[in-house]
């Protein structure tokens, strides 16, 4: 699905606010304001706040399966295209917390109507993507066969969030004197973290 740059701004500001005072504290009115727009036109554009919500799921699905292609087309080694994968999942992860903080709680409540199968069908899209980079070098002997490749990107989110939900204790565990060097450690030192552990399920030992 395409969406033109008013719907974008649109779909920004309610990632902003559902994250930030939940689905169900967010009333379109106050989207609208806070987007500079009216009413009419996010009825227009998505019909309610429930496929407003849909929109915003498969909008940053999408953004992702754009930027894996982009990494798996490049002519790099296995391991490094491997560090190059990881390194862009934290970076995504970093920027749209977010979307997933409002996915986690929204996935699981069985009284909203909202409709995950296209979401899903998405993730499953991107996933496909990278089991067929990791079979492409188990085949060629880099990556190991015992692998659970499904959950390769679980341990890369749990990683993440276990740091960054636990900040207080992290910033004095790692001695970090602000947010600043906090947010610099999670895209760099947590990073390069992230890849030795990823290497270290997948890569055969020479």
């Amino acid at each position: 699905m395409d969406f033109n740059e008013k719907q974008i701004q649109i779909l920004k500001v309610a990632e902003k606010l559902f994250a930030e005072i939940g689905f169900d504290g967010t009333s379109v009115r106050h989207i609208a304001k806070e987007a500079d727009v009216n009413v009419a036109m996010i009825s227009y554009y998505f019909g309610s706040k429930e496929k407003l919500l849909e929109a915003l799921l498969l909008y940053r699905v999408a953004d992702f399966k754009m930027e894996l292609e982009t990494v798996m087309v490049q002519n790099l080694p296995h391991v490094e295209k491997l560090d190059a994968l990881v390194s862009l999942m934290v970076n995504r992860i970093h920027r749209n917390r977010r979307t997933h903080k409002i996915i986690n709680y929204e996935y699981t409540n069985t009284c909203r109507q909202i409709d995950f199968d296209a979401y899903v069908e998405q993730k499953r899209d991107s996933l496909g993507i990278i089991e067929a980079f990791v079979k492409d070098g188990q085949n060629k002997g880099v990556f190991k066969t015992d692998v659970h490749t499904k959950l390769l990107g679980a341990t890369v989110i749990g990683t993440y969030f276990q740091v960054y939900n636990n900040k207080p204790f992290y910033k004095k565990l790692l001695e970090l004197d602000s947010d600043e060097a906090f947010e610099n450690y999670m895209l760099t030192s947590l990073t390069q973290h992230i890849q030795q552990t990823i290497k270290s399920l997948l890569l055969n030992e020479k």
